[in-house]
């Protein structure tokens, strides 16, 4: 049986040494998002044969795997997997990026996987560069958005620093209490997901934003690279009283990360009608499709 284990903020190197070489865009492999989401995803993660593998829970039922990267055996380790399904008791599901999930699986285990795709959980992917200097047609309202609010506020947008996490925190309860939070269950636990992430700020190695309107800091964004070329958005938030305080937001982050990342990854829309207009709304370049390989019942 392979042995998972809890992840801890001291396994983040050993985590994203692996991730980072994989070369994948998805922000599922991003060690911020395991170790803020674990208290949800109960997310475990194991080293076999140089591949490294995680395990999460989704709708606190249903065991899926990770895609194994690294440079050991891929092939092995998903034969291992099976073992480990078997005897646990569940379907194996090895959640990954489509069309090469589909791809390897029908070129390694021809007629033994069926594939599930999840439009919800599509990462949407964006030019870095587009979303800095919103040029052209395409993003015309946009910049109107930006240009409003520069002529609006008297505003500055800075690193996000430790030493300003407390307003940070100040700014996400106002906006909890105005959102309602404690009566929708997946603000609840974005709320908690932030709060692990700002209060590891260091040790997560983010990288984040902060907007002042009247040295009042009325909204804040942080992230991490999932690889070389690719930056995830994890979160942003800000005072929605503020009209365009979300799009200036959003510009300002693309502007002042390191010109290295090409794309920003600003994950999915989870099914939401709103969520989903606006994000499309930015012009993604890449629509990252993923979902699951589900090893067929008389493979197993």
């Amino acid at each position: 049986m392979i042995d998972f284990k809890p992840i801890r903020i001291e396994d983040k190197e050993l985590v994203t040494t692996y991730f980072l070489a994989c070369g994948n865009r998805d922000c599922n492999l991003s060690f911020v998002n395991l170790y803020t989401w674990q208290f949800l995803t109960n997310s475990h993660y194991a080293v076999v044969d140089d591949c490294l593998v995680v395990r999460f829970t989704l709708d606190e039922e249903s065991v899926v795997y990770t895609m194994p990267v690294g440079t050991g055996n891929v092939k092995d380790v998903i034969e291992l997997l099976k073992l480990q399904a078997k005897a646990e008791g569940h379907v194996l599901r090895v959640h990954g990026v489509f069309p090469e999930l589909e791809e390897w699986f029908n070129r390694e285990f021809p007629g033994c996987f069926d594939y599930r795709l999840d439009r919800d959980y599509f990462d949407y992917i964006y030019s870095r560069q587009e979303l800095a200097e919103l040029k052209g047609k395409n993003f015309q309202p946009k910049r109107n958005h930006v240009n409003k609010f520069k002529r609006t506020y008297n505003y500055k947008y800075t690193p996000l620093t430790v030493d300003l996490i407390p307003h940070c925190l100040e700014l996400e309860e106002k906006w909890c209490e105005e959102h309602d939070c404690e009566d929708e269950e997946s603000l609840i636990n974005e709320r908690k997901a932030l709060n692990t992430a700002l209060r590891n700020f260091d040790a997560l190695g983010l990288v984040g934003g902060a907007l002042w309107v009247d040295d009042e800091i009325v909204g804040f964004t942080y992230g991490a690279p999932v690889n070389h070329d690719t930056f995830a958005v994890h979160i942003e938030k800000a005072d929605s009283r503020i009209d365009g305080s979300y799009s200036i937001l959003n510009q300002e982050f693309a502007r002042h990360i390191p010109e290295q990342y090409v794309y920003l990854n600003r994950e999915e829309d989870l099914g939401i009608p709103g969520l989903r207009k606006a994000k499309l709304s930015y012009h993604p370049v890449i629509l990252l499709e993923k979902g699951y390989a589900e090893l067929i019942e008389n493979w197993k």
